[in-house]
């Protein structure tokens, strides 16, 4: 009986957003001019959305038309400038990294662009503002709703559509390697995949902070990009065994910190390459999620492995870790130490292109998507 409802209602949605169109076509005024049922007006409320049609690859992604979100009272309505890929969002379109409860089922955690309605709650916030903002989901469309606590103003210097490159990433790094890695000015940092979006940030921010930079990366080519931008030393994962290139450039010591997003494959080998009292922080699991260890390599050397992502987080704790972003980065870009990392754009209708390039691999930096 359920499921014979669900296709009703699914066909009468259908047939009313059809029936939208076929008025908006002739021309035909909005009842609300004639009528004070707010709901009548709703045929306006249509938008442009990259929709996962089924799990699958790139092309699965279709551009169409939705019904626009809703926003609560703690959120504002963000008509979208660009949004910005990340890695989570091609897992996500595969079907193994799904939306969290109540979240847009649109994929995109990243957005800027102009806010074009409040909720009552909101203070800090008004119509018109130019920002950019942290999602649980939704960015790949021409609006999206998102908590008021994750939205950040653009920074200094940033053009509107370039800030999509930051909240992401500026979140991602800063929760993982300051908030619960510590890294401390004069201390050791090496980034796998330097020359990412998450990469290129890392090493620009940990620079302004005092850290010396690591980064592994698979061409010499994205090696210079990483080298130009900060790093101190650059490692082609493919040609060489980069334990053995800490080792040597600290003296056999090894690194303070270590952010990773290979998991399984690269887990002893973090080991082996951390310093005493060293911290290893895995974000992702490019690598593989099973692995064995030797436990022993924790013990001597007093070792912290945490590992955790962003967009499971509650709506509380990300505000603070935004709130912390803009005391703390916003700062570093609004100086000029910490620039967007733009690859290529591309229209929304070509997300599946920009999803195409970024399982290459052969960027460097963010790849963004423009309604």
């Amino acid at each position: 009986m359920k499921k014979k409802k669900r296709r009703k209602t699914r066909k009468k949605n259908v047939q009313k957003r059809k029936k939208r169109r076929r008025r908006r076509e002739r021309g035909e005024p909005c009842p609300q001019e004639i009528s004070t049922d707010f709901d009548c007006c709703e045929w306006n409320k249509e938008m442009k959305a990259v929709v996962i049609t089924t799990p699958g690859g790139p092309e699965v992604l279709q551009l169409q038309e939705v019904e626009d979100p809703h926003i609560g009272d703690d959120e504002v309505l963000i008509r979208v400038e660009a949004t910005a890929l990340n890695r989570a969002d091609t897992v996500q379109r595969m079907g193994s990294y799904p939306p969290p409860k109540g979240a847009s089922p649109y994929p995109g955690l990243e957005c800027s662009g102009t806010i074009e309605s409040i909720g009552k709650k909101v203070s800090r916030w008004k119509v018109g503002d130019q920002v950019c903002a942290l999602l649980a989901g939704g960015g790949y469309a021409e609006k999206v709703a998102v908590p008021a606590g994750q939205v950040l103003p653009v920074p200094p210097g940033i053009s509107l559509k370039d800030a999509a490159s930051f909240p992401e990433v500026s979140c991602t790094v800063w929760s993982t390697v300051f908030m619960m890695s510590r890294l401390s000015k004069g201390e050791t940092f090496l980034i796998h995949g330097g020359s990412s979006g998450i990469g290129t940030f890392a090493i620009q921010i940990a620079k302004y902070r005092g850290a010396t930079v690591f980064v592994t990366a698979g061409s010499e080519e994205k090696l210079a990009f990483c080298k130009d931008i900060g790093a101190d030393v650059c490692i082609n994962y493919k040609t060489e065994d980069f334990v053995a290139r800490v080792k040597e450039k600290t003296g056999g010591q090894g690194v303070d910190v270590i952010l990773d997003c290979m998991g399984a494959s690269y887990y002893q080998r973090n080991l082996d390459s951390l310093n005493f009292d060293g911290r290893l922080f895995i974000i992702g699991f490019q690598g593989g999620t099973s692995t064995q260890t030797d436990l022993r390599t924790l013990f001597a050397k007093r070792l912290t492995v945490q590992g955790a992502d962003l967009r499971n987080r509650s709506v509380e704790n990300k505000a603070v870790i935004v709130s912390e972003v803009e005391k703390n980065v916003w700062p570093a870009i609004a100086e000029g130490k910490v620039k967007p990392v733009v690859y290529k754009h591309f229209p929304l209708s070509e997300a599946a292109e920009a999803h195409r390039l970024m399982e290459s691999s052969q960027h460097v930096g963010k790849i963004l998507l423009v309604p």
